[in-house]
Order: C-alpha cells, then sequence, then structure tokens
C-alpha cells in the first residue's frame, strides 16, 4: 500500500512539472541576448570563460574535442594572447527547449589571428544552470578556407636552435614560418644526426613530414617493432593523422621539414621516452 502510494505522489509530481508553462519566445529572446553577451566578452579570457558550464565542450575543426572550462580557457588564453587576435560572432536564431532548460543558437563569426582571417558558421548548445544559461556544447567551422598572410623565406634568414621541450637533444630545430605553440599554420625543419631516435608518440594535429635528405625509419603503434619499420628516403612524404602513434628514427644524417596546423604538441606513450621528465 506504501509503494502504491509513492508512486501516485512520484506521478503527481511528474504530473505537476509538466503542466508548468514556460513562455519559449521570451526565453528564446532571453538567450538570444545571452549570446550576444557572449560574443561581446572575449576581450577578457575570465570573462568568456565565465559564460561556460564547467563540464563544457568545443568541438574545433581537426582538432580533438576539448572538455572542461579550464582546458578551454587554457587554450582560449593561448589564441588571446597571439598578435592580432579578434573573435566576434552574430547569433542569427535561438530555440529553447518546452521545458525551459535546454537551448541552442546558430550564427556566424569572423575570426583573426596572427595575419590569419576566418569567417564561418557555429551552432551553441546552451543548458539552464543556477536560472542562468551556460554553454554545454560548441561547434564551429569556416565556410571557406583561412586566409593566411604571404609568406617568403630565405634559408640564409633561418635561426636554428636546440631541440624545443618535449624533443630529444642531439639536433638543430628551426621555425620556417608561423608559430606552433599557438593556433595557424606551421613550418619547421629539423636537421638530426644518425641515430636519432624519438620513442612512440602522438600529436594533437595532423603532422606533415618531408624528408629533404638523407633516411628516416617510421613505425606505426604503441610499439617500435622492427619488423614493421618501414623507410623513408629523399624526397619523401608521410601524413601522420591527429593522435596516430608513431616513431621516428635516422638511419643517416637527416633533414626533414614538418608542416601542420599549431598548437603542435607531443605526448609519449612512455613517460620514460618524454624528456621533460628526465630533467
Amino acid at each position: 500500500m506504501r509503494r502504491s502510494l509513492s508512486l501516485f505522489a512520484l506521478a503527481a509530481l511528474l504530473s505537476a512539472s509538466c503542466a508548468q508553462s514556460v513562455d519559449v519566445a521570451k526565453e528564446s529572446a532571453a538567450l538570444l541576448q545571452r549570446d550576444r553577451d557572449w560574443s561581446a566578452a572575449t576581450a577578457s579570457v575570465d570573462e568568456f570563460i565565465s559564460f561556460m558550464a564547467s563540464d563544457a565542450s568545443f568541438y574545433v575543426p581537426d582538432m580533438p574535442v576539448m572538455t572542461g572550462a579550464d582546458t578551454i580557457k587554457a587554450t582560449f588564453a593561448q589564441m588571446h594572447s597571439t598578435p592580432g587576435f579578434s573573435l566576434t560572432w552574430a547569433p542569427t536564431k535561438a530555440t529553447v527547449s518546452s521545458d525551459g532548460n535546454w537551448g541552442y543558437t546558430a550564427g556566424n563569426y569572423n575570426a583573426s589571428m596572427a595575419g590569419t582571417k576566418e569567417t564561418g558558421k557555429y551552432v551553441t548548445i546552451w543548458k539552464k544552470t543556477n536560472n542562468a544559461w551556460m554553454v554545454a556544447e560548441d561547434i564551429f567551422n569556416g565556410s571557406a578556407p583561412p586566409q593566411y598572410p604571404h609568406v617568403m623565406v630565405q634559408a640564409s634568414s633561418l635561426k636554428w636552435g636546440e631541440a624545443p621541450p618535449g624533443l630529444p637533444a642531439g639536433g638543430k630545430f628551426t621555425v620556417v614560418s608561423g608559430d606552433p605553440s599557438q593556433p595557424g599554420p606551421f613550418v619547421l625543419r629539423a636537421d638530426v644526426p644518425a641515430g636519432y631516435r624519438i620513442g612512440a608518440h602522438w600529436h594533437p594535429t595532423t603532422e606533415n613530414v618531408t624528408v629533404l635528405t638523407g633516411t628516416v625509419t617510421m613505425n606505426m603503434g604503441d610499439t617500435d617493432d622492427p619488423a614493421t619499420r618501414m623507410d623513408v628516403g629523399a624526397g619523401g612524404y608521410v601524413v601522420l593523422p591527429a593522435e596516430m602513434r608513431h616513431t621516428f628514427a635516422a638511419k643517416t644524417n637527416v633533414s626533414i621539414q614538418v608542416h601542420g596546423m599549431g598548437p603542435f604538441g607531443i605526448t609519449y606513450v612512455n613517460p620514460s621516452d618524454d624528456p621533460r621528465n628526465k630533467k
């Protein structure tokens, strides 16, 4: 009997909840303004992030999904500090669910950074948290290929230095174009001696490798199995999709060129192979 009464009370509660009316038109207008307010907050990293739920996700083209306000904040702060950074958008519609707890906005954006310009469209999913609309999911992509600045570099102007953090010492490296640590296109070169090796690792974005001189050997996967290594000689080219595990070794003195979209990073399958853990 008590169980029957409990079920009856639950049914009555759900019925009352469903009966509550939400002014969808009013909520949609409020959500549209909320998105406009968010667009006006891009001058401040902290204010920009304040519009996001703690478990928000960003779906950036050609990159793994970024989840969590802290993760998104770190990336946005990096973008924000890039010379020429600008980001604006304008919502063209807002739709709210009948219960007033979920909604989405859609519109167009304009972005520029380090001489690169892009226009595109976006969809943002919002959820009500403590009676405030917060970003839950955000996905966007360009409406046309980004417009990159013209670059012409003479070999004599390249500045060579030691390996950047995350790569083994022993080679010489130079940035030909762009900034690998920032979003956007980059080109770098490396001269490494025979025997130079990078243990199994992966990158968050696609890596394109051109062998300029010498011969390299590479292996796909978490382990470096000699039986499955493949040699790539001068003039050879390798595309490594984002997060593809692979190893790299120089069979001879080698010069390579790497290009892709930043930010460029490296994560080792075995942390003991990471030079940053050996200091």
